[in-house]
């Protein structure tokens, strides 16, 4: 199924129905052939009752006015400093692509109206260097975008911003778009941009807790890139926003595959409370049966029915993103032996090489410590070496198995190799 079909999509409108999310959208992509697909895909969210801000970049469009001005820019992201020639094309280039984006958004039969809802003042003297007009958010006037949003009105932000004396200040986009998110208490924040997301060492990076990656960046910021989307998302986590997306704008139906499906097309930055193990309800054994049914298939997992599954359930954990079931384990204890047996683990194939196993093992083996348990089995016929090498368990024998699971292992003939773990 595609993840734009409807079934897909009504699966996640109960958790972002009256949501807000914050769309930081690169200029380039503005002007993209497929800038009006995204601007289709925001239609969507909006006939689901997600509340979306529009932020958008000028860096590309002011580079482009420059070169036929003859002008060199003093600066293009509003990083750093901004001259009175480079604010004049800052000035051109988010008029433009301002109307754009309200061209566009009419075509999709949707309201909107260009704001002046960011306060700012100026950066001042950085490291010795006047930054000139280059502005840092004082503050976001919420009641406007609150007002525009309540009367069914897409706020649309530039990368400007304006303090109360009649002066206008040049803004990083990135910077607007995590404060209007803080401001507003947006639940996503959605960089639009011209990569395919965040790489790390030259590797597209799906998903990435967010102290994770703050500690890549202070440890090596070299390896990150883009580099400035890495720290803003970092900033956007921190100022409570719990998800932030880097997507590629030019991916057709890349913003609702993003939004409406656990893979994704780009790199996800979460914060903690994102994903998590929870102890399977009886909801979820279809969930278990579907998640394990091709590597039951390939005989890499023992075959389960949902009667199986039901009279032990109290033993399946499952490992969630944003509540769908993405990984499972179970953990069978046998107290009269002291040792348990961690069992069914499984991670679907899209979220594979992430670590999740490792947590999900790592899971079960602090439960059956707090059981008061010694030894963990696991029996496996094509994922021993990784219970072996990730996992830290050794080969063991039939002779390590309590008596009832020994017969069953003889009766399978699957000649599964069995594994132990001494936990300490």
């Amino acid at each position: 199924m595609r993840p734009t079909d409807l079934r897909g999509i009504l699966h996640y409108v109960p958790q972002f129905r009256d949501k807000t999310f914050i769309m930081a959208t690169d200029g380039a992509i503005v002007t993209d052939d497929n800038f009006g697909n995204i601007l289709r895909d925001v239609a969507v969210l909006w006939s689901l009752r997600i509340r979306v801000v529009l932020v958008h970049g000028a860096s590309a469009l002011i580079a482009e006015l420059a070169a036929d001005q003859g002008i060199t820019p003093s600066d293009l992201d509003g990083a750093g400093v901004t001259d009175r020639p480079t604010l004049d094309l800052a000035l051109a280039a988010s008029t433009r692509l301002t109307h754009e984006v309200l061209e566009g958004l009419s075509t999709n039969d949707l309201r909107a109206a260009a704001s002046n809802a960011i306060i700012a003042h100026p950066a001042g003297i950085l490291h010795g260097v006047d930054h000139l007009l280059t502005g840092r958010v004082e503050r976001v006037d919420v009641e406007l975008l609150h007002t525009l949003l309540d009367a069914g009105i897409i706020p649309v932000v530039p990368p400007l911003g304006f303090d109360g004396d009649g002066n206008s200040y040049r803004l990083n986009s990135d910077e607007v778009a995590v404060e209007v998110g803080r401001a507003l208490g947006a639940s996503k924040l959605i960089f639009i941009t011209t990569v395919n997301g965040l790489s790390i060492q030259e590797q597209v990076v799906r998903q990435m807790i967010v102290g994770e990656l703050g500690d890549v960046l202070q440890r090596s910021p070299e390896k990150v890139t883009p580099i400035s989307k890495a720290r803003y998302a970092v900033a956007a986590c921190k100022a409570g926003v719990q998800r932030v997306h880097i997507i590629n704008g030019r991916v057709e139906e890349g913003l609702l595959a993003e939004v409406f499906s656990n893979e994704g097309i780009g790199t996800l930055v979460y914060a903690n409370e994102y994903q998590q193990i929870r102890r399977a309800r009886r909801k979820d054994v279809r969930s278990i049966q579907s998640l394990i049914d091709d590597s039951v298939a390939s005989e890499e997992l023992l075959p389960r029915s949902r009667g199986d599954i039901e009279r032990q359930l109290d033993d399946y954990y499952l490992f969630e993103v944003d509540r769908n079931p993405i990984a499972c384990v179970a953990l069978h204890p046998y107290p009269a032996h002291g040792m348990a047996e961690l069992a069914c683990l499984f991670v679907r194939p899209t979220h594979e090489n992430q670590g999740i196993g490792r947590k999900m093992t790592q899971f079960v083996e602090n439960r059956a410590r707090e059981m008061g348990l010694s030894r963990l089995l696991a029996l496996s016929t094509q994922a021993f070496s990784y219970f072996q090498s990730k996992g830290g368990f050794v080969e063991g024998s039939p002779d390590d198995l309590p008596p009832d699971r020994r017969e069953r292992y003889e009766a399978s003939g699957r000649r599964s190799k069995i594994l132990v773990k001494t936990l300490r």
